[in-house]
């Protein structure tokens, strides 16, 4: 990448950050923004003034068609088309700020959604599947010792706890802290989640005990260099679950895609069906919109 290019996208993610955007999103948006900035100099497009409505269109059809780098044999998904859209709308927005008011304004470019297909692609786990994995957590790692085989019975708990229990999304999760849990008002407090959004969720008595078991009999005998919850990584929480799964005897279960947002549908839909109003559920979800909520409706 030419250096007028490294200039503006170190410049781009300073830029973010003074806006407030957290430190995943200010990274995770300079990866976006790098794709595009190395596609311009492949198709021979050497500075940013060059940048006109007729490139941007031909950038998001080739985002279209490209290959996923990850998943062979298919294209990036609706999620990673957006966040690509965001970051080239935001770098726009970026140079505007700057005083180049000769280039194209953010396109907002959206994908339309299928809702038909969008709810065929939600998989939920019954109130039942929830409680037979939960309780197959102490059939996990019995090749480990006692207090490295407690550890992650501890770790899967709180994933039970944060992602079924709170709803929480996958980075919503693994970024709480310590002192986001209140146990004498029983809440969690989401810090920056989607739309970077602070929201605060109830907890019942059983997760406030879980989170409680967990922070004071194994979370604060640690000395770690970081306040989250999970003492582990970030992709090693998707692991444990899977580890899970893979211990559990029922076939319907091991069937079944399970990750973490599952457990998220799992719990939106079990509200739903137990007559929590569909707004109570959206501002349980940090939903922006009642349209994102209304999906569990017709799941249902």
């Amino acid at each position: 990448m030419n250096a007028n290019y490294k200039n503006i996208l170190e410049e781009y993610g300073t830029w973010l950050a003074t806006l407030g955007y957290a430190k995943e999103v200010v990274y995770h948006n300079k990866c976006y923004l790098r794709e595009f900035l190395e596609w311009l100099e492949n198709k021979q497009i050497q500075s940013i003034n060059l940048l006109n409505n007729r490139i941007i269109k031909d950038y998001h059809n080739y985002l279209e068609t490209r290959p996923n780098k990850i998943h062979k044999n298919r294209l990036l998904c609706e999620f990673s088309l957006h966040h690509h859209f965001f970051a080239v709308d935001k770098l726009l927005e970026f140079l505007h700020q700057y005083g180049m008011e000769n280039l194209p304004v953010p396109v907002k470019r959206q994908i339309k959604n299928n809702k038909f297909e969008r709810i065929q692609k939600i998989e939920v786990l019954t109130q039942q599947e929830i409680k037979t994995l939960y309780n197959c957590i102490e059939n996990t790692y019995q090749w480990f010792n006692f207090e490295l085989r407690q550890i992650r019975h501890y770790e899967l708990k709180l994933i039970f706890a944060l992602y079924y229990g709170c709803g929480l999304r996958y980075s919503e999760g693994f970024n709480l802290q310590i002192k986001d849990v209140d146990f004498d008002k029983k809440t969690v407090f989401v810090r920056q989640g989607k739309n970077y959004k602070d929201r605060i969720i109830p907890m019942n008595d059983n997760i406030c005990e879980i989170i409680k078991d967990y922070i004071y009999n194994f979370r604060h005998k640690l000395k770690l260099n970081h306040n989250r919850l999970f003492t582990c990584g970030k992709s090693t929480i998707k692991d444990r679950l899977k580890d899970l799964q893979n211990v559990c005897n029922d076939e319907n279960i091991k069937s079944k895609r399970v990750y973490l947002h599952v457990l998220r549908h799992s719990i939106a839909t079990h509200l739903l069906q137990n007559g929590m109003s569909i707004e109570n559920i959206s501002l349980f979800l940090g939903h922006s919109s009642l349209d994102a909520t209304q999906i569990y409706t017709h799941l249902i």
